[in-house]
Order: structure tokens, then sequence, then C-alpha cells
């Protein structure tokens, strides 16, 4: 256990094995989700309340669930930058911000789209729908800190800090539909209880949610192997690879 760790710490290792894992997952990634948009959004039938508009949950839930998987990743990261000094730990974290950034902005626009039919506006300052703008401006805080700083040491110890202590804001959104009167509806799936959601609607979900967090895994390789290059560009490995 402690040797793979260990190699986690290497770069060259790390941008190896990482390559070996795109090749085969990234393929597989967008087969599963061409198969779960298809299905979803063609071949479920319309929901009785809310017709076909229903039919955005396919974008807007994986989105919404993997932009607050994925600041987790972030902040697992950012605590053992903190406390191991690992150097690709930091290089994890600021991967990781640009893909929950993109992902909380899909939740969120999806989330005004079908606001629209169902509440009638595009926005309101629901917990729900506050907390989650709030999850987009700690992952642009992250990427704003990275290029704020010369000095790149210093700049992932801000960025883990303040990773951190936006952990609050998690089970904020998580428990939100529950501790405040909210528009938003509580959740469908539920794992201690029956979902709420007919399985005809629910499969095509469950396989748009795994592949949204293939796609977050991919993106997040290919945002470390880029950053890795360019943290290790003059190491004699990374010149050999480009032929230097």
């Amino acid at each position: 256990m402690w040797s793979f760790f260990h190699k986690l710490g290497s770069p060259p290792w790390l941008y190896r094995i990482s390559g070996s894992i795109l090749r085969w997952l990234l393929p597989l990634t967008l087969i599963a989700l061409c198969a779960g948009a298809v299905w979803g959004l063609f071949y479920t039938a319309p929901d009785f309340r809310q017709g076909n508009s229903y039919r955005i949950i396919y974008i807007h839930v994986p989105a919404a669930v993997v932009a607050l998987a994925g600041y987790y990743v972030m902040a697992i990261a950012g605590a053992v930058s903190l406390i191991w000094k690992m150097k690709m730990a930091d290089v994890a974290m600021k991967a990781c911000a640009p893909v929950g950034a993109a992902l909380t902005f899909i939740a969120l626009v999806t989330g005004a789209i079908w606001g629209k039919p169902t509440w009638g506006t595009w926005w309101v300052w629901d917990a729900r729908i506050t907390s989650m703008l709030i999850l987009l401006f700690l992952y642009l805080g992250v990427i704003a800190l990275y290029e704020a700083f010369d000095n790149k040491e210093a700049a992932g110890k801000a960025c883990a800090v303040l990773t951190l202590v936006g952990t609050v804001n998690i089970p904020i959104i998580y428990k939100s539909v529950d501790w405040w009167y909210s528009l938003h509806q509580p959740a469908s799936i539920k794992f201690t209880g029956e979902s709420s959601i007919d399985p005809s609607m629910l499969y095509p979900l469950l396989l748009m949610i795994g592949s949204f967090y293939a796609l977050f895994t991919c993106a997040l390789l290919m945002n470390m192997r880029l950053e890795i290059l360019r943290r290790e560009s003059r190491t004699g490995w990374v010149r050999k690879l480009v032929g230097a």
C-alpha cells in the first residue's frame, strides 16, 4: 500500500500509468455517455407532471453529483499536499479545479433551463442553488489563487487551505433541501429508502452518473498529465519523451 502511495508521488510513473488508463477509459466513457444520453433523452417516457422537460435531469443531475464529488477529490489532494508535501497531490488539486468548475457551471445552467418551465423563472435564491453558486466560486477561487502567485509552492498552500475551508459548503448543499424551505425538489435517488423515480427513468440516469464520473476522471488525468509536463519540462525524462 505504502509503495503504491510513494509511486503516486513520482511524475514519470504517474504520467505513464495515467496514459495507460486513458487509452481504455476514454473510449469507454464516450460510448457510455452517448448510450446514456440517447437512452435518457429519446427513449424514456415523459413524466406525468413535467412532460418532456424533466429529461434535462440526464445532464443536470450527473453534472451536479460529480461536481460535489470532485470537490472532495480536490480537498483530499489539498490535505495530502499540506500534510505530506507531495507535489503530485498539488498537481491533482490544480488539475481538478477547472473540471469541477465546468461541471458546476453546467449544473447551474441546466438547472436554470429546467427551472423556467417548472418554477416559472430562470433563477431564485434558493438554498440549494445558492450553495451550488458558492461551490462555483470556490472552484474559481482555487484557479485564481494559482494564477495570482508567482511562487507555486505558496500558491499550492493557499489553494489547499481554501479548499479545505470550503468543504463546509458540501454538506450544506446536500442537506439544504431538508434544512430550509426550498423550491428545489428532494433527492430522487435514495440509498436508505425507496427511490421516487421510476426504474425506467432511473437506469439511464445511473448510467449517465457513472459516465460523468468516468468523464471527470478522464479530464482530471489529462489535466494532470499536462501540468506534469509543464513542471517537469526541464527534466531528462520529459526531454526524452518529446524527442528533444
